[in-house]
């Protein structure tokens, strides 16, 4: 499998109806009384690959019920539901990553994942739950800084696993390992309470930016993640002042203006002095139009 791969160009986003379609139904899936992680993700994965219609999003759901009927039935305690799945996804189907995988979109859209086999620890993380879940399993996302794996089973017997290393069971030692490699701080108890669907889809979107702010001349992708975000019913309110500041250097001029004065209303009350230095943005905004 190694070796030299000619690059592949990255998705593109889909027509502006479609990807205003997708925003709407993303919107909705988040405000739902219980989101669907599997389905936000693939609509993620739409609003980045024009090519990902309603029957794509379809087949994916239809592979991860495919997948989850392949496990086990009821394999026994949390290690027995780890291992079963680790056994599945990565051993006989290979579902793992690599160092490569940071630099592909493909990597964070999960109809991408499925396909590849390959993707972030996040989306890895994605495919382990939503198929263990399928399959009855005790089973959550733990938001551990810096690299995200799945745990197993209540606290008290918690077995967690690595996705990204084709679902390693961890022992206590490699966590806080994973923790101060990536903070340098101990591991702290509550890092490893389950994390809600919606906190993962964000961190999920966080991860589309950085990606996009690293090539500038993607600002298509920095555009629609940001967008998608601020359709979750809580985002950082720092998220819409990019937004404002994004679709300025895009040369949408009068609507990030427009943007830049919604959010200097919204920081007025706590802090005027800031609110000032964006509306002087949205002024200098306004003035590029002539």
């Amino acid at each position: 499998m190694s070796g030299h791969h000619p690059a592949v160009p990255a998705p593109q986003p889909p027509e502006p109806e479609r990807a205003a379609e997708v925003r709407r139904l993303f919107a909705e899936e988040a405000r739902a009384e219980r989101p669907d992680l599997a389905m936000l993700c693939l609509l993620v994965g739409a609003a980045g690959d024009g090519e990902l219609d309603e029957a794509g999003i379809d087949a994916a759901e239809i592979e991860l019920d495919r997948l989850a009927g392949l496990m086990p039935y009821r394999p026994g305690g949390p290690r027995a539901w780890a291992v079963a799945t680790a056994e599945l996804l990565g051993d006989r189907y290979g579902f793992r990553g690599s160092a490569g995988d940071y630099q592909r979109l493909e990597s964070s859209l999960l109809h991408q994942v499925l396909v590849r086999r390959r993707g972030l620890p996040i989306l890895l993380s994605v495919v382990w739950m939503e198929v263990a879940r399928r399959a009855g399993a005790p089973v959550y996302g733990v938001a551990l800084p810096g690299h995200f794996v799945v745990g197993f089973g209540p606290r008290e017997q918690q077995v967690l696993v690595d996705p990204f290393d084709g679902g390693r069971v961890l022992s206590g030692s490699d966590a806080e390992l994973l923790v101060a490699g990536a903070t340098g701080a101990p591991l702290d108890p509550g890092m490893l309470s389950p994390a809600d669907p919606l906190d993962v889809v964000l961190r999920i979107l966080n991860n589309v930016r950085a990606w996009a702010a690293a090539r500038p001349e993607r600002s298509d992708v920095a555009l629609w993640a940001l967008e998608l975000s601020l359709a979750l019913p809580s985002h950082p309110a720092r998220l819409r002042y990019e937004w404002a500041r994004l679709l300025v250097r895009r040369g949408e001029f009068l609507r990030g203006a427009a943007a830049l004065d919604e959010y200097a209303d919204v920081v007025a009350g706590v802090d005027s002095e800031a609110a000032e230095r964006v509306r002087r943005q949205a002024d200098a905004a306004r003035a590029r139009m002539n």
